[in-house]
């Protein structure tokens, strides 16, 4: 075992942009990037606490399609593994007020439900865990000896302190995808305190939005975080692909493997997660932020042709690497040249 991907199993309930309901699928964005990372190799863990209520045959069912599962952390008693998110007509993704999303497309909402508010609380606080956040001291002893971890996103507290954790059992790339709750403004001396802490920090372009407003420019964006310490960073921006920043300030964008609006496109839902998961197996192995995201994008085009976390399970690595050959640099810039075109907006 040399890769684990951290963070959330969920039970994932969701309507398409085009009004369609699936409910009850195994999901998280733990599972997700472990998805995405299993496209590239066959040693990739699962690492994330769960209650005594998640459904036993799901983690049956992930331990025999070939992921571990050994370091699942048990909580007791019953816990509430829900995630509702709802992609409107207009493109924007809302995890709130299932009832009137449930209502817009004319279906009762379910029962699963019916108390929902979202699937986050807590998250932006730095002095609590959650009771599903995961803690420096869950670190299993089944993991030892993992060279790349992924921490998906997840309580800001775990955040701060398991990369520490991770350095101390000997973890060589850490990447990290921030919990969206705590990319405001107020919080950003806690983000400056662990980024110099990752090899990578992969933040979407909804966060950058959230965390700097809307009027700066990506480049902008990632040229600050490099100044606070990320050594990568690496800016989701859907189907416009991403956007890498390595540590010499070097800026490149990569389109992303389908363009805007292609028919292959099913569902977006982990597709960003299915990057990081690929781009940290190329992280580790290669120094090159962006070769590993051509992987990460190629683990992201699998992730959107179906529906749920499993979609993507068994790729086969020729089908993969065909498709790496086909991504190429759209372009470069210096990090001084902002690209109007690219502002946030």
């Amino acid at each position: 075992m040399k890769y684990v991907t951290g963070g959330g199993l969920r039970i994932d309930y969701l309507i398409t942009h085009d009004g369609q309901a699936h409910t009850g699928l195994p999901g998280g964005n733990a599972l997700y990037a472990a998805v995405g990372a299993s496209i590239w190799t066959n040693e990739v863990s699962l690492w994330a606490r769960i209650g005594a209520n998640y459904p036993q045959q799901w983690l049956d069912e992930l331990a025999r399609r070939g992921l571990g599962t050994d370091g699942l952390v048990r909580v007791p008693g019953e816990q509430d593994h829900r995630t509702f998110f709802a992609y409107t007509p207009d493109g924007r993704r809302d995890d709130t007020n299932p009832a009137a999303h449930f209502g817009r497309i004319q279906q009762p909402l379910p029962a699963a439900l019916q108390d929902y508010i979202h699937s986050t609380p807590g998250q932006d606080n730095p002095a609590m865990y959650e009771p599903l956040a995961l803690r420096p001291g869950d670190w299993p002893q089944a993991y030892e000896g993992a060279t790349a971890v992924h921490l998906s996103p997840h309580s800001l507290r775990s955040h701060l302190f398991i990369p520490g954790r991770l350095r101390q059992a000997g973890v060589k790339t850490i990447t990290l995808d921030p919990g969206e709750r705590y990319m405001i403004p107020e919080l950003i001396p806690y983000l400056r305190s662990f980024l110099s802490t990752l090899d990578a920090f992969l933040p979407s372009d909804q966060e950058i939005r959230s965390l700097f407003g809307r009027q700066m420019a990506v480049e902008q964006a990632a040229n600050i975080l490099g100044e606070w310490g990320a050594k990568t960073v690496v800016i989701k921006l859907g189907p416009d692909g991403v956007l890498v920043r390595e540590e010499n300030g070097r800026i490149t964008y990569l389109p992303a493997y389908y363009p805007p609006g292609s028919q292959q496109v099913i569902d977006v839902t982990g597709a960003g997660d299915a990057f990081c998961g690929g781009f940290m197996v190329g992280l580790s192995q290669t120094p090159n932020p962006v070769a590993a995201a051509k992987m990460g994008l190629v683990s992201a085009s699998f992730a959107l042709e179906g529906y749920g976390a499993l979609s993507a399970l068994g790729i086969s690595r020729p089908m993969a690497t065909s498709r790496l050959q086909e991504i190429k640099v759209t372009h470069k810039k210096r990090p001084d040249t902002l690209i109007q075109t690219h502002q946030v907006s």
